[in-house]
């Protein structure tokens, strides 16, 4: 579906998002965070809530599970004082083990979307620039990347780390597009989220939104864009 077609006929580069709208990262997520929840001592991680915390960054992630493991019921048969503590007595130690437990798995657990290859070839022998732009931290965009053979199709790979603010701050997307040489205008957003829309409608480029992403367990089809679509193998139909 379509709100604002004019807007993708001028494109002239692309930026992707990379969890939920090109890999299916979902299982090296509920992976590396029940393994690290194992470290502390405490319950697995429910899929729905990985599901919504996903997208804003492993900090607010692991935050976030964190949070919901020491309110949880589940947390008083692991330890007597657990109800007492906060996020912050756990989530040192909850980062180094993820950190570690990430790294060790990364891409593993994980799929490319059908339709994702169709766009990029397509979008590639245009001659179109692509980057891709994720919360996720560069270290682990990179591998992920190299990991599902995608990273030659990117001109430039920013992760959550690699600049001042992440999205859904407009900066990733305005110094992506300085990356790329191409006016923001005339840039294309391409993401599974809330963030990546609101990112790109406060840096005044057109966003499209896919939906079969994670979009912290809300239907993205609220979510203002110029189209919302269900494989991406639509998107250079759109471009062309």
């Amino acid at each position: 579906m379509t709100v604002d077609a004019h807007d993708l006929t001028q494109v002239e580069a692309v930026i992707f998002d990379l969890d939920g709208t090109m890999v299916n990262t979902l299982g090296d997520f509920q992976v590396a965070l029940n393994r690290t929840m194992a470290d502390l001592n405490l319950p697995s991680v429910p899929d729905a809530l990985i599901e919504q915390a996903i997208g804003k960054g492993s900090e607010h992630l692991i935050r976030s599970v964190l949070a919901y493991q020491i309110a949880s019921p589940q947390a008083k048969g692991v330890g007597q004082t657990c109800q007492a503590l906060s996020v912050d007595d756990f989530f040192d130690r909850a980062w180094q083990r993820y950190q570690y437990h990430y790294k060790t798995i990364n891409g593993q657990f994980s799929e490319v979307y059908p339709g994702v290859l169709v766009a990029l070839h397509h979008l590639a022998a245009k001659g179109v620039p692509m980057a891709c732009l994720t919360n996720k931290p560069l270290v682990f965009a990179q591998t992920l990347l190299k990991e599902k053979s995608l990273t030659h199709f990117f001109a430039w790979v920013f992760g959550g780390d690699s600049f001042e603010r992440k999205k859904p701050d407009p900066l990733p997307i305005l110094k992506t597009c300085d990356a790329l040489g191409t006016a923001v205008k005339r840039t294309l957003m391409v993401g599974d989220s809330s963030n990546d829309a609101d990112a790109a409608h406060a840096a005044g480029c057109p966003v499209v939104l896919v939906t079969y992403g994670y979009n912290h367990g809300q239907p993205v089809q609220n979510t203002p864009a110029a189209a919302w679509l269900d494989t991406l193998a639509d998107l250079p139909v759109r471009l062309s």
